[in-house]
């Protein structure tokens, strides 16, 4: 049960530490310590979702629902464009993210729609935890549970530790041109992603 479970954790530990949209956004709302435990919690209790469905079987859905693949796609492509182009906007304004930081933060309904649009709409994420988590975990029979445990901790601690462990770059973010430089960085990101999406 231990192998299997430190197996799921360390596959999912290196899923998730390429830097991607989901944890862009854990990064940011760290670096402005706004709705971090709401936002990191969202992330990992999302990932450990979709592990279980992946380790239960439900990685045939898309197979049954034909549909679903291209219209998780389309969606998420256009998610990252308008994002990407919101970043860019941003750092043309220059520093706007730092007064922002100081004044009242967004409500938390509008943070966990972004995120939750972010998690939900990017096919790679079903493709990480659903098929690839689901199909590895189909190897150790009687030890599934442990494997997707395992992989559901490595989301918890990497998102928490993500998210709390931002305030260490606060000094280097004090700087409005610091967050000229991030919102290029993710606006740069997102639209990658999109591109790598929809023709990848």
């Amino acid at each position: 049960m231990i192998e299997a479970a430190f197996a799921g954790f360390r596959l999912g530990l290196g899923l998730i530490l390429a830097i991607g949209a989901q944890n862009a956004m854990v990064l940011r709302q760290g670096l402005r310590r706004e709705h971090v435990f709401a936002v990191c919690l969202f992330c990992a209790a999302s990932d450990a979702a979709l592990i279980a469905a992946g380790v239960s079987g439900f990685s045939f859905a898309s197979a049954r629902l034909p549909w679903l693949a291209p219209a998780l796609r389309w969606s998420g492509v256009a998610f990252l464009l308008w994002y990407g182009a919101r970043s860019f906007w941003a750092a043309f304004r220059g520093g706007e993210a730092l007064r922002a930081a100081e004044g009242a933060p967004p409500p938390l309904g509008r943070v966990l729609a972004m995120i939750a649009a972010v998690t939900w709409l990017n096919p790679h994420v079903y493709l990480d935890t659903v098929v690839l988590i689901g199909s590895i975990a189909a190897q150790y029979p009687g030890r599934t549970l442990a494997f997707g445990l395992g992989a559901a901790a490595s989301s918890f601690a990497f998102f928490f530790s993500l998210g709390y462990g931002a305030r260490l770059l606060a000094p280097v973010f004090a700087r409005p041109r610091a967050w000229v430089v991030l919102d290029l960085f993710v606006g740069a990101l997102m639209w990658s992603l999109a591109w790598g999406i929809a023709f990848g």
